[in-house]
């Protein structure tokens, strides 16, 4: 499994330690990773997603897995989250013409 966000796209950066002496080694940044299950409204079903803390902080400041993912640049989502854009965007296109 990949240490990357599913939604953001937000993976491992790598950089150096730097001790008082100004030794540098090499070390790595992982992403605050947490599985969430979200509701998505437009689909009525709940989705399991491996995100950063900080992608979970953006959904529900944007109002919720739907609105993040109809904002959301498509090259930076897994390819999972791109099937649920590609619903998401059927199911809203179909409602209002019903």
């Amino acid at each position: 499994m990949s240490r990357e966000c599913e939604l953001t796209g937000k993976a491992v950066m790598s950089g150096n330690n730097v001790s008082h002496a100004n030794n540098k080694t090499k070390r790595r940044f992982l992403p605050n990773l947490v599985n969430v299950t979200l509701q998505s409204e437009a689909l009525n079903q709940n989705v399991r997603l491996r995100i950063s803390a900080n992608a979970l902080r953006s959904v529900e400041h944007r109002g919720g897995l739907d609105a993040f993912l109809a904002k959301a640049d498509a090259d930076e989502l897994s390819p999972r989250a791109r099937l649920l854009k590609k619903q998401i965007a059927k199911k809203t296109a179909e409602q209002p013409a019903a």
